[in-house]
């Protein structure tokens, strides 16, 4: 008999034992700074092997892009067939940084509009944030065939021949663009990468043409760090002036560090333009074009 009470007080003690332990554990995994959880999946790998992970916003401006989200997929859901939607609905997700949900529904797109330009021109754009730059390139030139006169389709095709290192194609892209841009701002952001690109090919006259139409008062909107860059390439701007205003933010340390870097690429000082393009690798704002573009040269210099 008092083996039997001997057992069952052993496993009741065992019982509280294993309780308070679950307990702790359980308190641990809610509440640690590090909780057991599987690793957040991420949205891209660099070409340089680094987990690339979504982190738009935050605060208020994230809970916006989240609602804007909301609003997009109501009116797919209204008309799923409108192509217009749908890449409102790609757009939504992108600006979330949600580039390979982005594709899918560009895809959605393709397979009910395939001759919808617009929907391959947002897919290739897409394509370069997540580093497939030859499926970008194959999108946007299928966006130029059925669409020859549009800015954004042309900017982005130049720009996946430029990542790709396919410098003559980048130039017949970007003087298209050139062509098809209305207004300073539009202007302003093609003619730096013209100018680049004339540059990498060793074109410098053809090069110092495009400076010589950049003009103080220039109607600049959103392109502003291409616009102090051009000055910089005129001789205008000092390079420690703009890299002053590269520190600002991530981004412009993309946009206005990838130009300085590049200048000294195509001056023959690798060694200067690495550090300028490994200084962009520590920011987070990866989708910029400025980012992926040194994240290029770093590994092409890396061969």
């Amino acid at each position: 008999m008092n083996t039997i009470v001997n057992r069952i007080k052993i496993f009741l003690l065992l019982s509280v034992v294993l309780w308070l332990a679950f307990q702790t554990f359980h308190e641990e995994s809610l509440f640690s700074a590090e909780p057991l959880q599987e690793e957040e999946k991420p949205e891209v790998i660099s070409l340089l092997g680094k987990k690339l992970y979504a982190a738009p916003a935050e605060g208020e401006e994230l809970l916006k892009l989240q609602n804007e989200l909301k609003e997009a997929i109501k009116k797919v859901e209204a008309d799923p067939e409108n192509p217009e939607h749908l890449i409102m609905y790609g757009r939504r997700l992108a600006y979330l940084w949600k580039y390979h949900d982005a594709i899918d529904v560009y895809t959605r797109g393709i397979k009910i509009h395939p001759d919808q330009a617009m929907l391959y021109r947002h897919r290739g754009h897409r394509y370069i944030s997540i580093r497939k730059f030859d499926l970008a390139v194959k999108d946007l030139t299928k966006a130029s065939e059925l669409n020859d006169h549009d800015f954004d389709i042309w900017y982005h095709l130049g720009l996946a021949h430029y990542l790709n290192g396919e410098f003559e194609n980048a130039l017949g892209a970007y003087q298209n663009c050139l062509k098809s841009a209305q207004d300073d701002d539009a202007k302003i952001a093609i003619s730096n990468w013209l100018y680049i690109t004339l540059r990498r090919l060793g074109k410098k006259e053809e090069a110092a043409e495009v400076l010589d139409k950049i003009k103080e008062g220039m109607g600049v909107v959103e392109n502003q760090s291409y616009y102090d860059l051009l000055f910089f390439y005129k001789g205008l701007k000092s390079e420690a002036e703009i890299e002053a205003l590269a520190e600002v933010s991530d981004l412009d340390m993309a946009t206005i560090g990838y130009g300085i870097g590049c200048w000294h690429l195509y001056n023959n000082n690798s060694t200067k333009a690495k550090v300028y393009f490994e200084k962009i690798m520590k920011g987070r704002y990866w989708p910029a074009f400025g980012f992926i573009a040194a994240e290029a040269e770093l590994f092409r210099l890396k061969e």
